[in-house]
């Protein structure tokens, strides 16, 4: 595992978990972000490969649309076979590279 330089306490952590699944929660139907975008939003841009594990690893996170996350050219999680399939189930086409099409389902919450 990459060691960060800015390495989080145990209640950075928790915050970060949950921010990320709060934010996982808000993507629209047929619309996808980036893990990168799910990063910086929560203030941790260099920890996109946490958001990964996040929602990978945290009990409970099968409940959240944790397959409307792509990474930032729209690849699909390697092992992960359903995720093009419940991302097609929604309507979201993929280009002939296999990777989702950014520029029609790319999606940013406005930050208010």
């Amino acid at each position: 595992m990459k060691d960060y330089p800015d390495k989080m306490t145990p209640e950075e952590a928790r915050i970060f978990r949950d921010d990320v699944l709060n934010i996982v929660g808000q993507i629209p139907h047929g619309k996808v972000t980036t893990y990168g975008t799910i990063a910086a939003l929560v203030g941790w841009p260099s920890h996109s490969r946490m958001v990964g594990r996040t929602l990978r690893y945290t009990p409970g996170a099968e409940q959240y649309p944790c397959h409307r996350v792509v990474n930032k050219e729209g690849r699909t999680a390697p092992g992960w076979l359903l995720h093009r399939h419940l991302l097609e189930q929604e309507g979201v086409q993929f280009k002939a590279n296999g990777y989702v099409d950014m520029t029609r389902y790319y999606w940013e919450p406005s930050i208010d």
